[in-house]
């Protein structure tokens, strides 16, 4: 997850909108040639969660990361949706920016939204990089409704030791969430407690890399082994003690894995 002042994008990089279906999103692309990678952020952030990962993903990757509905900078009428919506939204913005297809990496709520991407529209997914997240809210339900049951001032209190480890700078851990209205976070937290995909992940054909924390306790590591065992030619990378930031917090190391795994160069 991302934090609302330490993980925002300089100005000048900060992105525009463009017009994607019938929504207009906010996006940040780095442009280029490279391999698209589309950066899917989690159920609390924004475009702007990745800025630490982009630093370290390197060159021959073109990264893209947008707004989902009710978050930064996107416009979205103030109606329910679900994750088929979300994923159907993705591809729209594929169209938008002229890609055939795309690779993603999901980090939380991001990687459910990716899953479903993976099902819904398996010929634009080319794989799937998927962070801290699980194939079922029902998996994890207990510390997220504790966390999603807060209000927004409780949550940016009690969401770091949820996030970072006690090793992670004081001063980045007390920045975490991105503010939303009572409506907007409603909306999202209604479809994230609809995410069941545990039956349907021998069906994902994406070549898939799992990315998790030992100690994560929104997203239990006991879901990234379910993943890899049940998504055909799925591989799990550990991160020993990261929690559900790892992401921010070790955006190096995860960085180096998502190369490997894209097949570019280290240089």
């Amino acid at each position: 997850m991302a934090t609302r002042q330490e993980m925002h994008e300089p100005a000048e990089t900060a992105g525009s909108t463009v017009r994607a279906g019938d929504l207009e999103v906010g996006v940040i692309d780095s442009g280029g040639d490279g391999v698209p990678l589309v950066l899917v952020h989690g159920g609390e952030s924004d475009r702007t969660q990745f800025t630490k990962l982009r630093t370290h993903l390197g060159p021959g990757i073109r990264a893209i990361s947008y707004d989902q509905r009710d978050s930064g900078i996107t416009v979205n009428p103030p109606v329910p949706y679900t994750f088929d919506v979300l994923a159907d939204d993705l591809v729209a913005l594929l169209d938008a920016l002229g890609l055939r297809d795309a690779h993603l990496l999901g980090t939380s709520f991001g990687g459910a939204l990716a899953q479903h991407a993976a099902l819904r529209h398996p010929d634009r997914v080319a794989s799937l990089i998927l962070v801290a997240t699980t194939p079922s809210f029902a998996m994890n339900h207990e510390a997220i409704d504790e966390l999603l049951n807060m209000t927004h001032s409780e949550r940016v209190i009690a969401a770091p030791d949820f996030f970072f480890t006690p090793e992670y700078p004081g001063e980045r851990r007390a920045r975490t969430l991105t503010a939303r209205t009572p409506e907007q976070s409603a909306r999202r937290h209604d479809v994230a407690r609809q995410h069941e995909v545990r039956d349907r992940l021998g069906e994902i054909t994406a070549p898939t890399l799992v990315v998790h924390g030992t100690d994560d306790r929104l997203a239990l590591y006991t879901g990234a082994v379910l993943m890899e065992h049940q998504i055909p030619h799925a591989e799990l990378r550990s991160i020993q003690g990261g929690r559900h930031g790892i992401a921010v917090e070790f955006p190096d190391q995860i960085a180096r894995w998502v190369r490997e795994f894209l097949g570019v160069d280290a240089t």
